[in-house]
């Protein structure tokens, strides 16, 4: 059984004045998901880079941790991804 690491940026967007989320995007490193989630965050109210660890043949969700958050994210954010 492997583990797969992902990278990924979490855009957020305002809709009838709450935030929720946009698009996802995958990166291909860490510090691709950083620079593009802070980059990303300066056109659009809030991003958040995230490493999702899954295992390799079923694609079971193994891990999700928020490596930085940029501009506006909702409060739940961390929760729901945590999965508390």
């Amino acid at each position: 059984m492997g583990m797969r690491t992902t990278f990924m940026v979490q855009t957020f967007e305002i809709h009838r004045k709450r935030l929720r989320p946009g698009n996802r995007d995958v990166a291909p490193t860490e510090s691709g998901a950083l620079k593009r989630a802070e980059a990303i965050a300066g056109r659009m109210p809030g991003a958040a880079a995230l490493r999702i660890g899954a295992d390799d043949e079923t694609g079971e969700l193994a891990s999700a941790t928020i490596l930085e958050q940029f501009g506006e994210v909702p409060e739940d954010f961390a929760e729901q991804v945590s999965g508390r």
